[in-house]
């Protein structure tokens, strides 16, 4: 128990030092503090030069509501509790396969370092976002799970920020889902995950943003607004009462499993989910509401 304990406390340590030196060091391309405002800021005035909805306002409804989660979960979260959980989950895990005279080499596949880079890195996106496909279908379908995820679906204005509303247990879900298979891959140097990592920030933002685009043949590879905005219909239709157009990055996967859903241009659809209005309108009722366990 020491040991964790040792572990959880180095973390935070750790991981408050990192964050204080991402924000007052900008002379790093991989700088993921600045790394997201840039990003923001790009698909922000695309949505201004471009807008799908133009009666939408330039700071539409929740606008700052979902800035505040947006880092609120990329930088904080980790801090009070991603990385202290997951480095101790890792070595737990580890511990647990110790008993039985194994550890996370024995599952491992092959190691990316000995592969090209650009393989590797291809390899690593693929896997890691077909297990995270799976894990946001697995947050529509089990209740409990859905009544984490309401909170990514109570928006009701789609934009840019929309991306990171979540709470914050679903990454603790998806982390936790992703660890086997990217432990089976083998290590990759930070700077390298930094690349896949604003790649999906990029087209997470995009997918949300007021932009009425799909990429033209594309769209059967990525997924893109117009096929985003179907997933956050408040009206589904009834083959799919679970949802559909799971992709977070990758549409491919939604075509391949038959869960691909975009019968016409959704520009004025309504967003959201049955009885969401009745879901609370701020930040700590909203992060509070799936503890309550309503039926």
């Amino acid at each position: 128990m020491e040991k964790y304990l040792d572990i959880i406390k180095n973390a935070y340590s750790g991981y408050w030092n990192y964050l204080k030196n991402e924000i007052i060091t900008i002379n790093h391309w991989d700088n993921y503090f600045y790394g997201l405002i840039a990003i923001s800021l790009f698909v922000w005035i695309l949505e201004i030069i471009f807008p799908w909805r133009k009666q939408q306002s330039i700071f539409r409804k929740d606008f700052w509501l979902d800035t505040f989660y947006m880092f609120f979960n990329f930088f904080l979260l980790n801090l009070m509790i991603l990385i202290a959980l997951s480095e101790t989950a890792s070595e737990f895990f580890n511990d647990i396969l110790g008993l039985v005279g194994l550890s996370v080499s024995n599952f491992q596949l092959f190691d990316v370092d000995k592969l090209p880079l650009w393989l590797g890195l291809l390899i690593f996106f693929i896997v890691s976002d077909f297990t995270q496909w799976n894990t946001h279908r697995l947050l529509h379908r089990i209740p409990f799970l859905w009544n984490f995820h309401k909170v990514h679906h109570s928006v009701k204005e789609m934009g840019f920020a929309a991306h990171l509303r979540y709470h914050w247990m679903e990454p603790i879900v998806y982390k936790s889902l992703l660890y086997i298979p990217i432990a089976i891959i083998g290590g990759f140097d930070a700077q390298h995950v930094a690349i896949v990592h604003f790649f999906s920030i990029a087209i997470g933002h995009l997918n949300h943003a007021n932009l009425g685009w799909d990429y033209g043949v594309l769209k059967y590879v990525f997924n893109n607004p117009k096929m985003h905005i179907w997933h956050h219909a408040k009206k589904l239709p009834e083959k799919a009462k679970y949802g559909v157009n799971f992709g977070l990055t990758l549409s491919v996967w939604d075509f391949i499993f038959n869960t691909n859903h975009v019968p016409y241009n959704g520009k004025t659809i309504e967003l959201g989910f049955s009885g969401d209005e009745d879901f609370p309108k701020n930040f700590i009722h909203q992060e509070l509401y799936p503890l309550k366990f309503k039926k």
